[in-house]
Protein backbone atom coordinates (compact mmCIF):
# COMPACT_ATOMS: atom_id res chain seq x y z
CA UNK A 1 0.00 0.00 0.00
CA UNK A 2 2.88 2.37 0.81
CA UNK A 3 4.46 1.91 -2.61
CA UNK A 4 1.08 2.35 -4.39
CA UNK A 5 0.50 5.64 -2.63
CA UNK A 6 4.01 6.90 -3.24
CA UNK A 7 3.41 8.27 -6.81
CA UNK A 8 0.39 10.24 -5.63
CA UNK A 9 2.37 11.62 -2.70
CA UNK A 10 5.15 12.75 -5.02
CA UNK A 11 2.65 14.42 -7.35
CA UNK A 12 1.13 16.26 -4.39
CA UNK A 13 4.57 17.46 -3.25
CA UNK A 14 5.44 18.66 -6.77
CA UNK A 15 2.11 20.48 -7.09
CA UNK A 16 2.52 22.23 -3.75
CA UNK A 17 6.14 23.12 -4.62
CA UNK A 18 5.12 24.72 -7.94
CA UNK A 19 2.31 26.62 -6.24
CA UNK A 20 4.66 27.94 -3.57
CA UNK A 21 7.17 29.08 -6.19
CA UNK A 22 4.48 31.05 -8.01
CA UNK A 23 3.33 32.65 -4.76
CA UNK A 24 6.91 33.49 -3.86
CA UNK A 25 7.52 35.15 -7.25
CA UNK A 26 4.38 37.25 -6.88
CA UNK A 27 5.39 38.20 -3.37
CA UNK A 28 8.85 39.24 -4.57
CA UNK A 29 7.39 41.43 -7.31
CA UNK A 30 5.07 43.17 -4.86
CA UNK A 31 7.95 43.61 -2.43
CA UNK A 32 10.06 45.30 -5.12
CA UNK A 33 7.19 47.67 -5.91
CA UNK A 34 6.89 48.54 -2.25
CA UNK A 35 10.61 49.23 -2.03
CA UNK A 36 10.53 51.53 -5.03
CA UNK A 37 7.40 53.41 -3.96
CA UNK A 38 7.92 53.67 -0.20
CA UNK A 39 11.67 53.97 0.27
CA UNK A 40 12.37 54.71 3.94
CA UNK A 41 14.13 58.00 4.61
CA UNK A 42 16.91 56.44 6.69
CA UNK A 43 18.03 54.02 3.96
CA UNK A 44 20.27 55.07 1.13
CA UNK A 45 19.82 53.60 -2.33
CA UNK A 46 20.43 49.92 -1.74
CA UNK A 47 23.22 47.95 -3.34
CA UNK A 48 24.39 44.36 -3.55
CA UNK A 49 26.61 42.98 -0.80
CA UNK A 50 29.28 42.22 -3.40
CA UNK A 51 29.81 45.96 -3.93
CA UNK A 52 30.77 46.41 -0.27
CA UNK A 53 34.21 45.00 -1.14
CA UNK A 54 35.11 48.49 -2.31
CA UNK A 55 34.57 49.99 1.17
CA UNK A 56 36.79 49.90 4.24
CA UNK A 57 34.83 47.91 6.85
CA UNK A 58 37.63 47.44 9.37
CA UNK A 59 36.34 50.20 11.63
CA UNK A 60 32.65 49.50 11.29
CA UNK A 61 30.14 47.43 13.23
CA UNK A 62 28.36 45.00 10.91
CA UNK A 63 24.82 43.89 11.77
CA UNK A 64 23.58 41.12 9.52
CA UNK A 65 20.67 38.77 8.95
CA UNK A 66 22.16 35.27 9.39
CA UNK A 67 19.79 33.35 7.12
CA UNK A 68 19.45 36.06 4.49
CA UNK A 69 23.05 37.21 4.09
CA UNK A 70 25.30 34.39 5.31
CA UNK A 71 23.72 31.04 4.39
CA UNK A 72 23.38 29.95 0.78
CA UNK A 73 20.26 27.80 1.15
CA UNK A 74 16.89 29.54 1.51
CA UNK A 75 15.39 26.59 3.41
CA UNK A 76 15.58 26.16 7.19
CA UNK A 77 13.91 22.75 7.15
CA UNK A 78 17.17 20.69 7.17
CA UNK A 79 18.33 22.28 10.42
CA UNK A 80 15.08 21.57 12.20
CA UNK A 81 15.16 18.01 10.83
CA UNK A 82 18.62 17.53 12.34
CA UNK A 83 17.33 18.60 15.74
CA UNK A 84 14.23 16.40 15.42
CA UNK A 85 16.28 13.34 14.44
CA UNK A 86 19.35 13.78 16.65
CA UNK A 87 17.80 15.29 19.78
CA UNK A 88 14.40 13.63 19.39
CA UNK A 89 13.82 10.34 17.62
CA UNK A 90 13.09 8.73 14.29
CA UNK A 91 9.35 9.12 14.96
CA UNK A 92 9.70 12.85 15.65
CA UNK A 93 11.66 13.23 12.41
CA UNK A 94 8.92 11.37 10.55
CA UNK A 95 6.27 13.72 11.98
CA UNK A 96 8.26 16.77 10.89
CA UNK A 97 8.66 15.27 7.43
CA UNK A 98 4.91 14.66 7.25
CA UNK A 99 4.06 18.31 7.95
CA UNK A 100 6.60 19.61 5.42
CA UNK A 101 4.09 19.98 2.49
CA UNK A 102 1.79 22.09 4.67
CA UNK A 103 4.57 24.60 5.39
CA UNK A 104 4.16 25.95 1.86
CA UNK A 105 0.59 26.99 2.63
CA UNK A 106 1.58 29.42 5.40
CA UNK A 107 3.96 32.36 5.65
CA UNK A 108 7.58 32.06 6.77
CA UNK A 109 6.97 33.09 10.37
CA UNK A 110 4.20 30.56 10.93
CA UNK A 111 6.18 27.80 9.24
CA UNK A 112 9.08 28.42 11.63
CA UNK A 113 6.70 28.25 14.59
CA UNK A 114 5.30 24.94 13.35
CA UNK A 115 8.78 23.46 12.94
CA UNK A 116 9.81 24.71 16.37
CA UNK A 117 6.74 23.10 17.92
CA UNK A 118 7.32 19.70 16.30
CA UNK A 119 11.06 19.77 16.87
CA UNK A 120 11.46 21.04 20.43
CA UNK A 121 8.37 20.10 22.40
CA UNK A 122 9.37 17.76 25.21
CA UNK A 123 13.15 18.06 24.63
CA UNK A 124 15.12 18.42 27.85
CA UNK A 125 16.90 21.77 28.02
CA UNK A 126 19.95 20.67 30.03
CA UNK A 127 20.64 17.71 27.76
CA UNK A 128 20.36 19.66 24.51
CA UNK A 129 23.76 19.70 22.80
CA UNK A 130 22.79 19.40 19.12
CA UNK A 131 23.39 23.12 18.65
CA UNK A 132 27.08 22.73 19.51
CA UNK A 133 27.83 19.14 18.47
CA UNK A 134 25.78 18.49 15.29
CA UNK A 135 24.50 21.68 13.64
CA UNK A 136 27.82 23.57 13.21
CA UNK A 137 29.04 21.11 10.55
CA UNK A 138 25.92 21.55 8.41
CA UNK A 139 25.80 25.32 8.93
CA UNK A 140 29.44 25.68 7.90
CA UNK A 141 28.81 23.68 4.73
CA UNK A 142 26.05 26.17 3.86
CA UNK A 143 28.03 29.38 4.38
CA UNK A 144 28.65 31.47 1.28
CA UNK A 145 32.32 32.30 0.82
CA UNK A 146 31.60 35.70 -0.74
CA UNK A 147 29.38 36.91 2.12
CA UNK A 148 31.71 35.54 4.77
CA UNK A 149 34.68 37.40 3.29
CA UNK A 150 32.72 40.63 3.60
CA UNK A 151 31.42 40.07 7.12
CA UNK A 152 34.76 38.97 8.58
CA UNK A 153 36.26 42.40 7.78
CA UNK A 154 34.15 44.22 10.34
CA UNK A 155 35.53 45.50 13.63
CA UNK A 156 32.50 44.17 15.48
CA UNK A 157 30.08 41.58 14.06
CA UNK A 158 26.48 41.11 15.23
CA UNK A 159 24.33 38.29 13.86
CA UNK A 160 20.52 38.36 14.00
CA UNK A 161 18.68 35.08 13.37
CA UNK A 162 15.10 33.87 12.98
CA UNK A 163 16.14 30.53 14.45
CA UNK A 164 16.18 29.68 18.16
CA UNK A 165 19.30 30.92 19.94
CA UNK A 166 20.31 27.39 21.00
CA UNK A 167 20.55 26.34 17.34
CA UNK A 168 22.83 29.08 15.98
CA UNK A 169 24.85 30.54 18.85
CA UNK A 170 27.64 27.94 18.96
CA UNK A 171 28.04 27.89 15.18
CA UNK A 172 28.39 31.66 14.92
CA UNK A 173 30.46 32.37 18.02
CA UNK A 174 32.68 29.29 18.21
CA UNK A 175 33.38 28.69 14.52
CA UNK A 176 32.85 32.02 12.71
CA UNK A 177 33.99 34.26 15.58
CA UNK A 178 30.87 36.45 15.53
CA UNK A 179 30.92 38.75 18.55
CA UNK A 180 27.19 38.85 19.37
CA UNK A 181 24.31 36.58 18.35
CA UNK A 182 20.64 37.41 18.81
CA UNK A 183 18.19 34.63 18.05
CA UNK A 184 14.75 33.57 19.27
CA UNK A 185 14.29 32.38 22.83
CA UNK A 186 12.29 29.22 23.64
CA UNK A 187 9.82 28.79 26.46
CA UNK A 188 10.80 26.25 29.12
CA UNK A 189 8.71 24.55 31.79
CA UNK A 190 10.06 22.06 34.31
CA UNK A 191 13.38 21.88 32.48
CA UNK A 192 11.77 20.92 29.14
CA UNK A 193 11.13 22.97 26.02
CA UNK A 194 7.48 23.67 25.29
CA UNK A 195 7.96 24.08 21.55
CA UNK A 196 6.99 27.76 21.74
CA UNK A 197 9.08 30.84 21.07
CA UNK A 198 9.07 33.97 23.16
CA UNK A 199 7.88 36.90 21.07
CA UNK A 200 11.01 39.03 21.41
CA UNK A 201 11.23 40.59 17.96
CA UNK A 202 10.76 44.08 19.37
CA UNK A 203 13.39 43.38 22.03
CA UNK A 204 16.09 42.50 19.51
CA UNK A 205 16.60 46.15 18.65
CA UNK A 206 16.94 46.97 22.34
CA UNK A 207 19.41 44.08 22.88
CA UNK A 208 21.53 45.18 19.93
CA UNK A 209 21.53 48.75 21.19
CA UNK A 210 22.94 47.57 24.53
CA UNK A 211 26.09 46.14 22.92
CA UNK A 212 26.65 49.11 20.63
CA UNK A 213 28.82 52.06 21.54
CA UNK A 214 27.99 55.67 20.71
CA UNK A 215 30.94 56.06 18.36
CA UNK A 216 30.28 52.83 16.44
CA UNK A 217 29.93 53.23 12.69
CA UNK A 218 27.19 50.77 11.83
CA UNK A 219 26.29 48.99 8.58
CA UNK A 220 23.40 46.55 8.18
CA UNK A 221 23.19 43.58 5.82
CA UNK A 222 19.82 42.06 4.97
CA UNK A 223 17.81 40.52 2.18
CA UNK A 224 14.48 42.04 3.28
CA UNK A 225 15.43 45.27 4.99
CA UNK A 226 11.96 46.75 5.41
CA UNK A 227 10.93 43.81 7.60
CA UNK A 228 13.71 44.28 10.16
CA UNK A 229 13.40 47.10 12.66
CA UNK A 230 17.10 46.80 13.54
CA UNK A 231 18.13 48.06 10.10
CA UNK A 232 17.32 51.58 11.28
CA UNK A 233 20.61 51.54 13.23
CA UNK A 234 22.37 52.39 9.99
CA UNK A 235 21.77 54.65 7.00
CA UNK A 236 23.65 52.10 4.89
CA UNK A 237 21.79 48.84 4.28
CA UNK A 238 23.27 46.34 1.86
CA UNK A 239 20.70 43.96 0.41
CA UNK A 240 21.55 40.49 -0.86
CA UNK A 241 19.49 39.44 -3.86
CA UNK A 242 18.44 35.86 -4.54
CA UNK A 243 20.31 35.98 -7.86
CA UNK A 244 23.52 36.88 -6.10
CA UNK A 245 23.18 34.07 -3.53
CA UNK A 246 22.84 31.50 -6.30
CA UNK A 247 26.34 32.43 -7.50
CA UNK A 248 27.97 32.06 -4.09
CA UNK A 249 30.55 29.33 -3.56
CA UNK A 250 30.78 27.06 -0.53
CA UNK A 251 33.22 28.28 2.10
CA UNK A 252 36.24 25.93 1.86
CA UNK A 253 37.26 24.00 4.96
CA UNK A 254 40.69 25.65 5.03
CA UNK A 255 39.02 29.08 5.32
CA UNK A 256 37.15 28.24 8.52
CA UNK A 257 38.28 30.64 11.30
CA UNK A 258 38.28 27.64 13.64
CA UNK A 259 38.73 24.12 12.21
CA UNK A 260 35.83 21.71 12.55
CA UNK A 261 37.51 18.66 14.12
CA UNK A 262 34.73 17.17 16.22
CA UNK A 263 31.07 16.70 15.42
CA UNK A 264 28.41 14.23 16.50
CA UNK A 265 25.11 12.88 15.22
CA UNK A 266 24.07 9.92 13.10
CA UNK A 267 23.04 11.50 9.78
CA UNK A 268 25.87 11.68 7.26
CA UNK A 269 23.92 13.69 4.67
CA UNK A 270 22.15 17.02 4.54
CA UNK A 271 18.55 16.18 5.50
CA UNK A 272 16.73 17.95 2.69
CA UNK A 273 13.15 16.70 2.06
CA UNK A 274 14.12 14.48 -0.90
CA UNK A 275 17.06 13.00 1.00
CA UNK A 276 14.85 12.27 3.99
CA UNK A 277 12.27 10.60 1.76
CA UNK A 278 14.98 8.29 0.43
CA UNK A 279 16.22 7.59 3.96
CA UNK A 280 12.77 6.69 5.29
CA UNK A 281 12.17 4.37 2.34
CA UNK A 282 15.60 2.75 2.80
CA UNK A 283 15.41 2.39 6.59
CA UNK A 284 13.31 -0.84 6.88
CA UNK A 285 15.42 -2.58 4.25
CA UNK A 286 18.61 -1.26 5.90
CA UNK A 287 17.71 -2.93 9.21
CA UNK A 288 17.31 -6.30 7.51
CA UNK A 289 20.50 -5.80 5.53
CA UNK A 290 22.47 -4.86 8.65
CA UNK A 291 21.24 -7.95 10.51
CA UNK A 292 22.21 -10.16 7.57
CA UNK A 293 25.67 -8.58 7.24
CA UNK A 294 26.27 -8.94 10.96
CA UNK A 295 25.22 -12.58 10.96
CA UNK A 296 27.56 -13.36 8.06
CA UNK A 297 30.48 -11.57 9.74
CA UNK A 298 29.93 -13.38 13.04
CA UNK A 299 29.39 -16.92 11.81
CA UNK A 300 31.16 -17.67 8.51
CA UNK A 301 34.90 -18.28 7.89
CA UNK A 302 37.01 -15.56 6.28
CA UNK A 303 37.21 -17.16 2.82
CA UNK A 304 33.42 -17.34 2.66
CA UNK A 305 32.28 -14.14 4.36
CA UNK A 306 34.46 -11.77 2.31
CA UNK A 307 32.78 -12.35 -1.09
CA UNK A 308 29.32 -12.47 0.50
CA UNK A 309 29.79 -9.13 2.28
CA UNK A 310 31.20 -7.63 -0.92
CA UNK A 311 28.09 -8.80 -2.77
CA UNK A 312 25.88 -6.98 -0.22
CA UNK A 313 27.71 -3.70 -0.86
CA UNK A 314 30.45 -3.66 1.78
CA UNK A 315 33.64 -2.38 0.18
CA UNK A 316 37.14 -3.16 1.47
CA UNK A 317 40.31 -1.87 -0.17
CA UNK A 318 43.78 -3.06 0.95
CA UNK A 319 47.07 -1.46 -0.06
CA UNK A 320 50.74 -2.39 0.51
CA UNK A 321 50.02 -5.77 2.02
CA UNK A 322 53.55 -7.00 1.11
CA UNK A 323 55.01 -5.12 4.08
CA UNK A 324 53.24 -7.42 6.51
CA UNK A 325 54.50 -10.52 4.70
CA UNK A 326 58.08 -9.27 4.88
CA UNK A 327 57.64 -8.56 8.56
CA UNK A 328 56.35 -12.05 9.29
CA UNK A 329 59.34 -13.62 7.55
CA UNK A 330 61.94 -11.60 9.49
CA UNK A 331 63.80 -12.74 12.57
CA UNK A 332 61.83 -12.36 15.78
CA UNK A 333 63.96 -12.87 18.84
CA UNK A 334 61.29 -11.52 21.12
CA UNK A 335 58.87 -14.33 20.30
CA UNK A 336 56.03 -11.85 20.16
CA UNK A 337 53.26 -11.23 17.73
CA UNK A 338 53.05 -8.26 15.43
CA UNK A 339 51.65 -4.98 16.79
CA UNK A 340 49.35 -3.22 14.31
CA UNK A 341 48.97 0.47 15.16
CA UNK A 342 45.94 2.14 13.51
CA UNK A 343 44.24 5.47 13.53
CA UNK A 344 40.69 5.08 14.85
CA UNK A 345 37.67 5.54 12.54
CA UNK A 346 35.01 3.15 13.93
CA UNK A 347 34.71 0.25 16.35
CA UNK A 348 35.03 -2.06 13.35
CA UNK A 349 38.68 -1.12 12.68
CA UNK A 350 40.19 -4.36 14.13
CA UNK A 351 37.44 -6.45 12.55
CA UNK A 352 38.04 -5.07 9.05
CA UNK A 353 41.76 -5.58 9.52
CA UNK A 354 41.06 -9.19 10.40
CA UNK A 355 38.83 -9.57 7.31
CA UNK A 356 41.49 -8.04 5.09
CA UNK A 357 44.34 -10.30 6.22
CA UNK A 358 42.00 -13.27 6.72
CA UNK A 359 43.30 -14.13 10.16
CA UNK A 360 42.10 -13.44 13.70
CA UNK A 361 43.53 -10.67 15.84
CA UNK A 362 43.21 -9.61 19.42
CA UNK A 363 42.30 -5.97 20.01
CA UNK A 364 42.67 -3.69 23.01
CA UNK A 365 40.14 -0.91 23.51
CA UNK A 366 39.75 1.99 25.90
CA UNK A 367 35.98 1.81 25.80
CA UNK A 368 33.57 -0.74 24.39
CA UNK A 369 29.91 -1.40 25.10
CA UNK A 370 29.14 -4.74 26.68
CA UNK A 371 26.93 -5.66 23.74
CA UNK A 372 29.73 -5.06 21.21
CA UNK A 373 32.15 -6.97 23.40
CA UNK A 374 29.88 -10.03 23.51
CA UNK A 375 29.14 -10.05 19.78
CA UNK A 376 32.70 -9.38 18.61
CA UNK A 377 34.11 -12.30 16.56
CA UNK A 378 37.64 -11.41 17.67
CA UNK A 379 39.05 -11.22 21.17
CA UNK A 380 38.80 -7.79 22.80
CA UNK A 381 40.41 -6.66 26.05
CA UNK A 382 39.67 -3.45 27.92
CA UNK A 383 42.44 -1.07 28.94
CA UNK A 384 42.25 0.65 32.31
CA UNK A 385 44.13 3.90 31.45
CA UNK A 386 46.67 2.90 34.09
CA UNK A 387 49.95 2.88 32.15
CA UNK A 388 51.66 0.15 34.16
CA UNK A 389 48.65 -2.19 34.17
CA UNK A 390 47.88 -1.61 30.48
CA UNK A 391 51.52 -2.22 29.47
CA UNK A 392 51.48 -5.60 31.23
CA UNK A 393 48.17 -6.50 29.59
CA UNK A 394 49.35 -5.64 26.08
CA UNK A 395 52.70 -7.38 26.57
CA UNK A 396 50.92 -10.54 27.68
CA UNK A 397 48.62 -10.47 24.66
CA UNK A 398 51.53 -9.89 22.26
CA UNK A 399 53.17 -13.06 23.52
CA UNK A 400 50.01 -14.94 22.52
CA UNK A 401 49.79 -13.53 18.97
CA UNK A 402 49.17 -10.43 16.84
CA UNK A 403 47.56 -7.41 18.45
CA UNK A 404 45.70 -4.34 17.15
CA UNK A 405 45.74 -1.03 19.00
CA UNK A 406 44.31 2.42 18.20
CA UNK A 407 46.44 4.86 20.24
CA UNK A 408 44.12 7.81 19.54
CA UNK A 409 41.79 6.29 22.12
CA UNK A 410 38.65 7.53 20.36
CA UNK A 411 37.28 7.97 16.87
CA UNK A 412 37.55 11.11 14.75
CA UNK A 413 35.32 11.55 11.67
CA UNK A 414 37.02 14.52 10.09
CA UNK A 415 40.42 14.43 8.32
CA UNK A 416 42.40 14.96 11.52
CA UNK A 417 44.52 12.72 13.74
CA UNK A 418 44.30 13.05 17.50
CA UNK A 419 47.35 12.65 19.71
CA UNK A 420 48.78 9.10 19.76
CA UNK A 421 49.34 7.59 23.19
CA UNK A 422 53.01 6.43 23.26
CA UNK A 423 52.35 3.28 25.29
CA UNK A 424 52.58 0.98 22.25
CA UNK A 425 56.02 2.28 21.24
CA UNK A 426 57.97 0.37 23.89
CA UNK A 427 56.16 -2.97 23.76
CA UNK A 428 57.29 -4.48 20.47
CA UNK A 429 60.08 -4.36 17.89
CA UNK A 430 57.60 -5.35 15.16
CA UNK A 431 55.24 -2.41 14.67
CA UNK A 432 53.16 -1.99 11.52
CA UNK A 433 51.46 1.41 11.14
CA UNK A 434 48.07 1.07 9.44
CA UNK A 435 46.26 4.02 7.85
CA UNK A 436 42.48 3.65 7.91
CA UNK A 437 39.78 5.71 6.27
CA UNK A 438 36.05 5.16 5.89
CA UNK A 439 33.27 6.58 3.76
CA UNK A 440 29.54 6.42 4.45
CA UNK A 441 26.61 8.08 2.70
CA UNK A 442 23.73 7.76 5.14
CA UNK A 443 24.61 6.92 8.76
CA UNK A 444 27.71 7.49 10.87
CA UNK A 445 28.94 4.45 12.76
CA UNK A 446 30.33 6.49 15.66
CA UNK A 447 28.85 8.58 18.45
CA UNK A 448 29.94 10.50 21.52
CA UNK A 449 26.59 11.00 23.23
CA UNK A 450 24.44 8.15 21.89
CA UNK A 451 24.43 4.39 22.36
CA UNK A 452 27.79 2.99 21.29
CA UNK A 453 26.33 -0.51 21.06
CA UNK A 454 24.48 0.66 17.92
CA UNK A 455 27.62 1.97 16.19
CA UNK A 456 28.51 -1.19 14.20
CA UNK A 457 24.85 -1.84 13.40
CA UNK A 458 24.35 1.66 11.94
CA UNK A 459 27.56 1.45 9.95
CA UNK A 460 26.26 -1.76 8.37
CA UNK A 461 22.99 0.02 7.48
CA UNK A 462 24.74 2.16 4.87
CA UNK A 463 24.15 1.06 1.26
CA UNK A 464 27.85 0.94 0.30
CA UNK A 465 30.15 1.62 3.26
CA UNK A 466 33.83 1.75 2.31
CA UNK A 467 36.89 0.82 4.35
CA UNK A 468 40.29 1.76 2.97
CA UNK A 469 43.23 0.02 4.70
CA UNK A 470 46.83 0.93 3.87
CA UNK A 471 49.75 -0.91 5.48
CA UNK A 472 52.86 1.24 5.92
CA UNK A 473 56.48 0.16 6.26
CA UNK A 474 57.18 -1.66 9.55
CA UNK A 475 59.22 0.10 12.23
CA UNK A 476 60.87 -0.90 15.49
CA UNK A 477 59.78 0.31 18.90
CA UNK A 478 61.66 2.80 21.06
CA UNK A 479 63.31 0.07 23.16
CA UNK A 480 64.56 -1.90 20.15
CA UNK A 481 65.42 0.79 17.59
CA UNK A 482 68.98 1.08 16.36
CA UNK A 483 68.45 4.14 14.16
CA UNK A 484 68.69 6.60 17.00
CA UNK A 485 69.95 5.72 20.45
CA UNK A 486 68.13 8.72 21.89
CA UNK A 487 64.77 7.78 20.38
CA UNK A 488 61.97 7.75 22.93
CA UNK A 489 58.47 6.30 22.91
CA UNK A 490 57.15 9.80 22.26
CA UNK A 491 59.33 10.10 19.15
CA UNK A 492 58.07 6.76 17.84
CA UNK A 493 54.42 7.67 18.54
CA UNK A 494 54.82 11.03 16.80
CA UNK A 495 56.57 9.38 13.85
CA UNK A 496 53.76 6.86 13.41
CA UNK A 497 51.15 9.63 13.65
CA UNK A 498 53.08 11.66 11.08
CA UNK A 499 53.37 8.79 8.59
CA UNK A 500 49.68 7.89 8.86
CA UNK A 501 48.75 11.56 8.46
CA UNK A 502 50.88 11.90 5.31
CA UNK A 503 49.39 8.75 3.82
CA UNK A 504 45.78 9.81 4.39
CA UNK A 505 46.26 13.55 3.90
CA UNK A 506 45.02 14.13 7.46
CA UNK A 507 46.19 16.97 9.67
CA UNK A 508 47.90 16.10 12.93
CA UNK A 509 46.67 17.59 16.22
CA UNK A 510 47.56 17.36 19.89
CA UNK A 511 43.92 16.93 20.91
CA UNK A 512 42.88 13.95 23.02
CA UNK A 513 39.84 11.87 23.85
CA UNK A 514 39.09 14.22 26.75
CA UNK A 515 38.98 17.22 24.41
CA UNK A 516 36.54 15.45 22.10
CA UNK A 517 34.06 14.50 24.80
CA UNK A 518 34.19 17.92 26.43
CA UNK A 519 33.16 19.46 23.09
CA UNK A 520 30.51 16.93 22.08
CA UNK A 521 29.09 15.51 25.30
CA UNK A 522 30.08 17.93 28.05
CA UNK A 523 32.04 15.27 29.97
CA UNK A 524 35.53 13.79 29.94
CA UNK A 525 34.47 10.55 28.25
CA UNK A 526 35.35 8.36 31.22
CA UNK A 527 32.53 6.37 32.82
CA UNK A 528 32.16 3.21 34.80
CA UNK A 529 32.76 0.07 32.80
CA UNK A 530 29.32 -1.11 33.74
CA UNK A 531 27.74 1.63 31.67
CA UNK A 532 27.29 1.64 27.94
CA UNK A 533 28.40 4.71 26.15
Amino acid sequence: MVFRALPYTMKLILFVSRLSLKLQKNHTKSLKRTLSNTQASHIRPQTLVSQSHTYDLSRKTLIFDVEGTLLRSPSLFPYFMLVAFEAGSLIRALVLFAVYPFLFLVDEELSIKIMVMVTFIGIKKDGFRVGSSVLPKFFLEDVGMESFEVLRKGKKKIGVSKLPQVMVESFLKDYLEIDYVFGRELKVFGGYYLGLMIENKNNIRFQINEVLEDNDEKICFSNKSIKHNWTSFSKEVYVVSDEEKKLWQVLPRERYPKPLIFHDGRLAFRPDPINMLVMFMWFPFAICLSVFRSAVALTLPYDTLTPILAFTGLKLKLTNNNSTQNLNSSDDKQHKGCLYVCNHRTLLDPLYLSFGLKKPFAAVTYSLSRMSEILSPIKTVRLTRDRVVDAKTMDKMLKLGDLVVCPEGTTCREPYLLRFSPLFAELSDHIVPVALDTHVTMFYGTTASGLKCLDPFLFMMNPNPLYNIQFLDPIRGATFTSRDANSTRFDVANYVQSEIGKTLGFERTSLTRKDKYLVLAGNEGVVSSSHKR
